[in-house]
């Protein structure tokens, strides 16, 4: 995930993942001489990197993005993706393909046949249930309800969308409502748990992508053959062939779960530090989908994310960073509901395409990877 051409330094000073502008209050040397009063909030450093030159159906034009990561090198190579974008007219092409956020509500019914009754009964009065979603929330939308029975278990996973938020809270409480208008039917239902785990959430499972959770993005690249020897110092090829050995073969003797990516994680957990997301939901977030060609013009290079759980307001989104940020990367502007997060997921899709290209080039030459961490990232050891 390194890159040995680092990407430039940020314009101005911004505050960190804690909120503040500097490199944070200096901790004291032992707890004897702390003085007394509220410990120093935890730093992690932060970098604007970029621009990334965007183009699709929710972002347009060159936009700088911040990582916050104690992994320095994550920088200068997501910067080498950024700078081959700006070389390619349209540079990285994001499409938002669909949104929803999930909860699975547990029932316990007395057999198998209650269960699948009263599924179909659910599935009938949908149109009920819609209308219960609509008057407990301005922008919770009730879209579709997969049901599932396990013995005499039924799990009901209710779609939802949510606006500019991620929306667990949103779709726990329409959840609640939910239930509650059903438990009232008289289908021969007990409640068994407001959150089944077939939503699902904070696990790597392929439900998420099979049914969808979160926003659903496809970031692409096409990328001259001269630019990938100059800039990557590899080959459409050579590339190819790794991303098939690698992401490919090598995650499937790894028994992933719909996930063939060399390390999304790494840029998603940056993007969400720095914009106050919920950091746990990289779980899920980072499966995903490398896929690559070598076209006669170029290498196509594209990364898949079928659920990204981030929002533009809600929990967390109100500290002093995260609204710098939030501001900065325009996701503050007055759209319809929605758009703003469908911005925010786009630019971060497209952030994990510059890092996910760097890393698998760098991968393509002995030597490269280690040669560029040892430069950027390791201190020499104090003697003893």
């Amino acid at each position: 995930m390194t890159d040995q051409n680092p990407g430039p330094a940020a314009s101005a000073p911004a505050p960190t993942a804690s909120g503040s502008t500097a490199a944070g209050p200096t901790a004291p040397a032992s707890p004897a001489q702390a003085a007394p009063g509220p410990a120093p909030t935890t730093d992690i450093p932060t970098r604007w990197v970029g621009p990334l030159r965007m183009s699709g159906n929710a972002v347009e034009g060159e936009v700088e993005v911040p990582l916050a990561t104690y992994e320095t090198p994550l920088w200068p190579s997501v910067g080498r993706g950024a700078r081959i974008s700006r070389m390619i007219e349209g540079g990285i092409r994001a499409t938002v393909i669909g949104e929803r956020m999930t909860r699975s509500s547990l029932f316990v019914a007395p057999d198998a046949a209650t269960a699948h009754q009263a599924s179909l009964v659910v599935q009938d009065r949908i149109g009920e249930l819609r209308e219960v979603v609509g008057a407990g929330s301005r922008f919770a939308r009730l879209e579709e309800i997969h049901p599932e029975i396990v013995g005499n278990l039924l799990f009901l996973r209710f779609a939802l969308t949510t606006g500019d938020a991620s929306g667990h809270n949103m779709v726990t409480q329409a959840a609640e409502q939910l239930m509650e208008r059903i438990l009232s039917w008289g289908l021969d239902l007990e409640y068994g748990s407001i959150s089944g785990n077939y939503c699902s959430d904070k696990k790597a499972t392929a439900v998420n992508g099979v049914l969808g959770r979160g926003r659903n993005v496809v970031a692409e690249i096409l990328i001259p053959h001269e630019i990938v020897a100059k800039q990557l110092r590899s080959s459409a090829a050579e590339i190819v062939q790794l991303v098939l050995r690698k992401n490919y073969v090598g995650s499937t003797i790894a028994g992933a779960i719909r996930s063939a990516n060399a390390h999304y994680a790494n840029m998603l957990l940056a993007f969400y530090l720095a914009t106050g997301q919920d950091a746990a939901n990289i779980v899920e977030g980072s499966q995903g989908f490398t896929y690559a060609e070598d076209r006669e013009d170029g290498l196509y290079f594209s990364c898949t994310l079928p659920h990204l759980i981030v929002g533009t307001v809600g929990n967390g989104k109100h500290l002093d960073h995260v609204d710098y940020a939030m501001e900065r990367l325009g996701c503050r502007e007055e759209r319809e509901p929605g758009a703003n997060t469908r911005r925010l997921a786009a630019l971060m899709a497209a952030t994990v395409l510059c890092g996910e290209l760097s890393l698998l080039a760098a991968q393509t030459n002995p030597g490269e990877l280690m040669d560029s961490h040892r430069r950027l990232e390791r201190r020499k050891a104090p003697r003893a």
